[in-house]
């Protein structure tokens, strides 16, 4: 399946919509994160997921991530590291299936890393919404969904634009339940 389909009806692309607000995407209730991660996945979206509720340091997460993603021995587990390896991600050196229609890179509990190492939290989704724009330029699509328990979180806005909440909810009467 082709990433893009000029055939399709844009509005009932997901994976667009997603990208036409933001690369990284907030979710509160799982479902609508699971619903979403589905409809990805059975278009050929390479899924990765990372639970973030247990990172309670840095260090957590570059360990997780290299492993996600098969980082080469030399990853130097801190954030420039991580933006050069994210750049082989792209070129899809490693971590990328070269056969899939996108990458996404799934976040749950991001609330907590948020919470315990705010800084590296917030350049982590700064990276990724950076590498997603060098990604689209050779035609590929990177995505990365962020799944918060704190319905009012909210991050400074990622290569130069804003994070944003999904379509369902968007409105905070939606997360309040």
């Amino acid at each position: 399946m082709s990433a893009f389909d000029p055939e399709d009806d844009l509005g009932q692309d997901l994976a667009f919509r997603l990208l036409s607000n933001s690369p990284v995407t907030l979710f509160f209730r799982r479902h609508v994160l699971e619903e979403t991660s589905q409809w990805l996945a059975e278009r050929g979206y390479q899924m990765v997921f990372l639970d973030a509720s247990t990172w309670s340091a840095e260090e957590d997460l570059h360990r997780d991530v290299s492993e996600a993603l098969g980082f080469p021995d030399y990853f130097g587990h801190n954030l420039d590291a991580l933006n050069d390896c994210l750049r082989d991600v792209v070129r899809q050196e490693f971590g990328w299936n070269p056969d899939a229609t996108g990458f996404v890179l799934v976040f749950t509990g991001y609330d907590e890393f948020a919470g315990s190492c705010a800084r590296p939290a917030q350049v982590v989704l700064d990276l990724l919404a950076q590498h997603s724009r060098v990604a689209a330029v050779f035609g590929r699509r990177m995505i990365c969904l962020v799944q918060s328990n704190d319905p009012r979180i909210s991050f400074d806005a990622v290569g130069a634009v804003p994070v944003v909440w999904n379509d369902e909810e968007w409105l905070d009467a939606r997360r309040d339940g």
